[in-house]
């Protein structure tokens, strides 16, 4: 609330600079006051509203009426009930109190809004951060389905991909979904990256094959770290979505379904090594997964920038502003949260 010497202030400020020749609408911009107010502050310089006596609202409840919804909410037969049950419970009765926004409001107030009954609370399981500052720290890893000339017959991909680079570790296909089939991929995957005493953390989604008692007793062995989507929340594993909706959208994806498992096999090959060694990936400054994964970037992005700067100085009237930018990327984060300062490093 502004004090009357404030606005008596405020008034004597503006009329300074009407009278100096400023118009009134910039003098009060200046100030960040509305004209509206300014000419309410003239009209009645003093602020009734403090003092003001407003009536009571004719629907308050009285203390005793409130009490009365608190006694009925809280009766043993009503406890474990919601609003929405104890009003036509208490009407069956014979009585009515208030209405449920009432109930709601009177229970709220009394701290009493809380879950009602036996049954606990549905608690929402919280994001799952990861950060990945080298390769084979953080990996992730789906399957999907790889049409066949068979209706209704697919044979399975399985793939592991590391966050860091995107570069594809591990690929295999099946005809069948299994986590002995996993668990084994798994096995190859850290044997080729030679994950032995590190921590690594693999993260998928909720399905049945991904949490097999055959893959969590592998990846105890292995000492590699579960970590699992959010239920119903599909992009919390959006790095192996995205690389399945490159797989099915780029030129290299077969115009006609597979014939048999070992024609889908060689496709996958074909397409993790172009992947990996082809494909310039958008979010790693158009570098290839497997340059990422080797830790060949910095030296790559290093050259291309100063390609840049030379061209720039030898027609400096091309350029309107700086040059691309070609500056390494650092961490990356898997379901990063709102406050990167949150995230802890990992260990």
């Amino acid at each position: 609330m502004i004090s009357a010497s404030d606005r008596g202030e405020a008034i004597k400020l503006i009329d300074e600079a009407v009278g100096a020749g400023c118009r009134q609408a910039v003098a009060c911009d200046e100030l960040g006051l509305p004209q509206r107010t300014l000419q309410r502050w003239r009209d009645k310089p003093e602020d009734g509203r403090p003092s003001a006596k407003r009536p009571t609202p004719a629907n308050k409840l009285s203390e005793s009426e409130r009490q009365a919804v608190l006694a009925a909410a809280n009766r043993a037969d009503c406890a474990s009930l919601t609003p929405h049950q104890i009003v036509p419970k208490l009407a069956d009765e014979g009585l009515y109190i208030a209405s449920e926004s009432t109930f709601y409001r009177v229970l709220r107030a009394a701290g009493q809004s809380g879950w009602r009954g036996r049954a606990k609370a549905p608690k929402r399981r919280a994001l799952t951060t990861h950060r990945a500052s080298g390769p084979n720290e953080v990996w992730c890893w789906d399957i999907t389905w790889l049409p066949t000339t068979v209706k209704g017959q697919f044979f399975y991909w399985y793939m592991v991909k590391d966050i860091y680079s995107r570069k594809l570790v591990a690929n295999e296909v099946h005809q069948r979904e299994c986590s002995e089939s996993a668990a084994a991929l798994l096995g190859r995957a850290c044997l080729r990256e030679r994950t032995a005493g590190k921590s690594v953390v693999l993260h998928s989604d909720n399905g049945s094959t991904m949490k097999g008692a055959t893959l969590l007793t592998a990846m105890r062995s292995l000492g590699v770290l579960p970590s699992y989507s959010r239920p119903r929340v599909s992009n919390d594993n959006a790095y192996a979505e995205a690389l399945f909706r490159t797989a099915k959208y780029c030129p290299l994806w077969p115009r006609r379904p597979f014939d048999s498992i070992e024609q889908a096999r060689a496709w996958v090959v074909q397409f993790v090594s172009w992947y990996n060694d082809e494909h310039r990936h958008s979010a790693l400054r158009y570098v290839t997964p497997g340059q990422r994964h080797r830790g060949e970037d910095p030296a790559l992005l290093q050259r291309r920038a100063q390609l840049y700067a030379d061209a720039r100085r030898q027609r400096p009237k091309r350029w309107s502003g700086a040059t691309r930018n070609w500056t390494p990327i650092g961490h990356v984060y898997l379901n990063r949260e709102r406050d990167p300062a949150a995230v802890p490093p990992k260990t």
